[in-house]
């Protein structure tokens, strides 16, 4: 495959662009549910939360005489722009007058704060604007104008519409001003405004805005540091000389992002080579098993090696969201399904956890094992978490596919319609599967008057998968894309990932999980609740060699969502069992047989409290 599968020049962070942006249907899938309630619930409440908690009113403030204080924590503007970036995107698939409207009322009170050199932070006002640029490390200045930028640039490209992305350039050139080759080296304690800068150059063409990014990339590790020399804000080293992913989650996850953004840009190879380091520690020793990012509560930042708690795994969802943003761009970098199967596991098992079922309660933090005390809740004081989740969930069709030329690459399944622009014209390609519940999936191919080339991703939990191209057989190979060459219209495309139920054990070092195991069926983690388990607790739940989980296709969990069953020993100890005993003193058990369920994780505190574990110890 070709080192960039698709051409990110025009392309936004998640590339609608590649595949238009109102081109793909998610139909009756999985998804589509999921992204309907995002737009009449989820993302309707954010706004009355963003009113409510006054994160507006810091804006509007900035048109009177300062008497009016800022409430809230300091970077709470980047709250509003998440959720300006979200109805963007919901508008390019949903045009909807009344959402369509009230961003228009939220472009307005933004472009009016703006200040007329471009600055534009509702904190630094008034009593506060000598305060400007002084504290980069720690206030967040440049991460709110990050957010800024990807609002302007999505609202731009979905609507065409050009009021906020001149607020976006004026606010840019500013930075560059300040920050660019002719200013200070200047870079903030949270990553987030390298890669919206590199958006901000793909969708104006100004070459700054990319030079900018690199700027601020390249200013970290300097000596002296300009941020402390912190791996907690990460300044302690280049990105070229690093070779391990630490510090804040979020922060090192996003400033991946910004790296790769532009080595897709300029082809840096220092960049690629601590990227491509980075990557692997991150993946073969510093990630949980449902795609989790961020060990320590403390910093919310990564562990060392191994270190993955279960009860006090932080998990957050941001963090999870940040891993999809950089998987997509080293998909699109290297071509490799490697990245598109990390991206799916994620999306699937680390990002949908964070949201309830009815889309109005979210989880920050994501353990792996709880008391039945863990409960999502409809804001946080700190609400980064919720509004990246209504405005990833607003951009997923653009992670579906993308394409090349004449070349097409399907990275995700779901009940879809997709119209796909290439040289030739536009292609249709219809999709009817159940995934990620069943992995048949049918392609019929619609409107292609010449051949084209079709990529099909092979997840990496394929054991013996089949394609099929109008009855002919193909190889598939785990990890891979099948390539299938002169497809045209009237084309039956098939695909066949049998499901099976895997037992995944863990690397010895982690402690946490030595001799348990955790449950995947196809892409999900699934978990045991308490709530399933009437008369016996969850902890006293023991696996061995006997236990044949089978999926149960009917469920009483809300919507209905298919179950795995399987008999396991419940091994309850007796009421005298000491704390602590002679390991020649066997603990006294009662040992019984019991059906137990196993739901997927993302759907885990849908009903009542109760405990809750994704690792089950084994026999």
């Amino acid at each position: 495959m070709p080192r960039q599968i698709i051409d990110l020049t025009h392309s936004q962070n998640v590339s609608l662009q590649s595949i238009g942006v109102d081109e793909v249907t998610l139909e009756d899938s999985f998804w589509e549910p999921r992204r309907e309630i995002n737009r009449i619930s989820t993302i309707p409440s954010q706004i009355k939360q963003c009113e409510d908690t006054h994160r507006v009113d810091n804006l509007r403030r900035v048109l009177g005489n300062g008497e009016v204080k800022f409430e809230g924590i300091y970077f709470n503007d980047s709250d509003v722009y998440k959720v300006m970036e979200a109805i963007s995107w919901s508008l390019a698939t949903h045009p909807d007058a009344e959402l369509d409207s009230k961003m228009d009322e939220l472009i307005e009170v933004v472009a009016s704060a703006q200040q007329p050199d471009g600055y534009l932070n509702s904190y630094f006002m008034f009593e506060r604007e000598k305060e400007r640029f002084t504290n980069l490390k720690d206030m967040h200045e440049l991460y709110c104008a990050g957010h800024l930028i990807q609002a302007a640039v999505a609202h731009h490209r979905a609507t065409g519409k050009s009021t906020f992305l001149e607020v976006a350039k004026r606010l840019s050139d500013c930075l560059y001003v300040n920050f660019g080759p002719d200013g200070r080296p200047g870079a903030c304690g949270h990553p987030e405004a390298e890669m919206a800068l590199v958006e901000l150059a793909r969708e104006t063409g100004d070459e700054r805005y990319l030079v900018l990014a690199k700027c601020m990339i390249d200013a970290r590790g300097m000596n002296p540091p300009i941020l402390g020399g912190a791996e907690y804000h990460q300044d302690h080293q280049h990105i070229s000389r690093r070779d391990t992913i630490t510090g804040h989650a979020v922060r090192d996850l996003y400033l991946m992002c910004g790296g790769t953004d532009v080595v897709l840009e300029n082809g840096d190879e220092n960049y690629l080579t601590g990227l491509n380091a980075i990557w692997d520690n991150f993946t073969s020793r510093r990630i949980y098993v449902n795609g989790g990012a961020g060990a320590r509560h403390e910093g919310e930042a990564f562990g060392v090696d191994y270190e993955l708690p279960n009860s006090r795994a932080y998990n957050e969802t941001c963090a999870a969201i940040a891993s999809v943003m950089w998987q997509y761009r080293m998909l699109h970098l290297t071509g490799e399904a490697k990245y598109a199967s990390l991206m799916e596991h994620t999306l699937y098992n680390a990002v949908l956890p964070g949201l309830s079922l009815n889309g109005m309660e979210y989880f920050y933090e994501n353990p792996l094992e709880d008391n039945g005390t863990h409960r999502r809740q409809a804001w946080f004081g700190c609400a980064c978490c919720p509004p990246n989740v209504a405005r990833l969930m607003a951009q997923l069709p653009g992670y579906f596919a993308s394409t090349n030329g004449n070349s097409i690459y399907l990275h995700l399944y779901a009940a879809s319609e997709m119209k796909l622009k290439l040289d030739i014209g536009v292609i249709t390609l219809k999709l009817r599967t159940e995934y990620p519940f069943n992995g048949s999936v049918q392609i019929d191919v619609e409107g292609a008057d010449a051949p084209f080339d079709l990529y099909l991703r092979v997840p990496h939990w394929v054991k013996e998968g089949k394609a099929a191209h109008n009855g002919n057989v193909l190889a598939c190979i785990p990890d891979e894309y099948v390539a299938i060459s002169a497809v045209q219209s009237g084309d039956k495309i098939t695909l066949e990932f049998p499901f099976q139920v895997e037992l995944l054990a863990s690397h010895s070092r982690v402690v946490s999980n030595r001799n348990q195991v955790a449950i995947q069926y196809g892409p999900l983690i699934y978990c045991i609740e308490q709530a399933d388990l009437e008369g016996g607790d969850i902890r006293d739940v023991v696996l061995n060699s006997d236990t044949d989980f089978k999926l149960k296709a009917q469920s009483s969990l809300p919507g209905n969502i298919p179950i795995l069953e399987g008999m396991a020993l419940i091994c309850t100890p007796s009421p005298e069992s000491s704390l602590y005993h002679s390991i020649v003193q066997k603990e006294s058990l009662s040992v019984i047989t019991k059906m137990i369920t196993a739901v997927p994780y993302y759907v885990w505190a849908n009903r009542e409290p109760g405990p809750m574990r994704v690792w089950i110890p084994m026999e």
